[in-house]
């Protein structure tokens, strides 16, 4: 099949490789000049385990890049809309790209009909995360106003379930593919993943986009419960890792998201828990447990402030090294990270602070200009009077000696990478 793909972040670049993979001529739109030309080249626009090699094989054969939506659209059999919906001032969803997208698909649309298209079946898919109601009260009125209403358009949702840093893997190896929409329209959605051995849930595009809410809230809240069973822990002497290891055997909660630490951030948990949380509020109901989930993750990064200021009483002046800008391994991601609020308070508490990151240094650069950041872990370390680990990087576990380069070892471990004799110095977790 033909498909189209409008925007080019981490899920529409990676959703136009797979597809490109499976075997479908795919054309990826992006209003940024220079994406258009990475992707044409070859080059991914983002840090993709996988996707350079993808990238690569199909660039100038089944994948191309354009900034023209005619051009895209015009021999298309299905367009997936993949541009962002960032939270406004409130919490809730700014539709404001979704909708400008539409727009434009819609006149596309109606331009290939002028060509003489018109009998030719299409379907707009929405793969972006939207509350529920989106597609049918925002998206679909839009394209057919401006496509001319007509009736060989179809509008389906399929929400995607994308891992950063797996998310190749994740979309050719998926635990669900949801689909929702009429029939004709989710037939044609689902022949796109003919190819992909797993079963393929039918629904309303209402009830498909909150299977996606419903999925990261859950998780979210997850690592919530972890995170304040981990608080209690900590308090009384007990090892979080050891209940959640236990806990995690029982097969109706299971062992995924249930480690203790500084807590979650990225472009999802928390955008889509609070957009959630919005949604709710507009329909009369106030949704306790969400509110809680997001309280917890918002105060938890604060909790390495506090046990850091025991250790050393004195923060100004002082250098803090922080491992780990990301906001989680394998990613150059700083989205909602929750190495933001703690460089930001140990700025404020006027620390000199010492960072390292093997992938979002730069990204963090652009937040905080006047961090000093290092080329390597043990660079962060010399001469710092502490240590706070925020991501939970691979080569952070096999540091060892690095940490005799400090003044004094003092480390607080906001995600259990490091294990330090107490004659060494001074090692605690944030909930262990």
């Amino acid at each position: 099949m033909n498909v189209s793909i409008i925007g080019t972040g981490y899920v529409g670049t990676v959703t136009g490789a797979c597809f490109a993979e499976l075997g479908h001529n795919v054309v990826c739109v992006d209003i940024d000049s220079e994406k258009v030309r990475q992707m044409n080249e070859g080059i991914p626009p983002i840090h993709e385990e996988g996707l350079p090699e993808l990238l690569k094989k199909h660039a100038g054969s089944g994948l191309r890049a354009t900034s023209d939506y005619s051009d895209a659209i015009s021999d298309s059999d299905a367009t997936f809309i993949c541009v962002g919906t960032p939270s406004d001032e409130n919490g809730s969803i700014d539709l404001s790209i979704v909708r400008s997208a539409s727009e434009s698909i819609g006149r596309a649309l109606a331009e290939r009909e002028i060509g003489g298209d018109a009998d030719r079946y299409h379907v707009v898919v929405v793969k972006s995360t939207v509350v529920p109601g989106t597609t049918d009260e925002v998206v679909a009125p839009i394209i057919r106003e401006k496509s001319g209403d007509a009736s060989t358009v179809g509008i389906a949702m399929n929400p995607e379930f994308l891992r950063e840093g797996k998310a190749v893997y994740d979309f050719m190896n998926p635990d669900k593919i949801v689909i929702g929409g009429d029939s004709r329209a989710r037939d044609t959605v689902a022949r796109l993943y003919e190819k992909i051995a797993c079963e393929i849930t039918l629904t309303d595009t209402r009830t498909a986009e909150m299977i996606k809410y419903a999925n990261n809230s859950f998780l979210a809240t997850k690592i919530s419960f972890a995170n304040e069973i981990g608080n209690i822990c900590k308090r009384l002497g007990i090892d979080v890792y050891e209940v959640m290891s236990a806990v995690g055997k029982d097969f109706r909660i299971s062992e995924h998201f249930l480690n203790a630490g500084a807590g979650f951030g990225g472009s999802c948990f928390p955008k889509d828990v609070k957009a959630l949380i919005g949604r709710a509020r507009e329909l009369g109901y106030d949704p306790l447990l969400l509110n809680a989930t997001i309280r917890v993750n918002e105060e938890q990064p604060m909790r390495m402030i506090e046990l850091l200021a025991d250790r050393i009483q004195e923060i100004r002046g002082r250098r803090i090294a922080v491992l780990g800008l990301a906001f989680k391994n394998e990613t150059d991601d700083i989205r909602e990270a929750r190495s933001i609020p703690v460089i930001g308070e140990l700025l404020n508490r006027g620390a000199t602070v010492a960072a390292y990151d093997p992938l979002a240094t730069e990204n963090m650069r652009k937040v905080f200009p006047d961090v000093l950041y290092c080329d390597s872990a043990k660079d962060a370390l010399a001469g710092a009077d502490a240590c706070l680990i925020m991501t939970e990087w691979a080569e952070f576990g096999s540091l060892d000696q690095e940490f005799e380069e400090m003044l004094d070892v003092v480390v607080i471990d906001g995600r259990r990478m490091v294990s330090l004799d107490s004659d060494r110095g001074v090692y605690e977790g944030i909930c262990w």
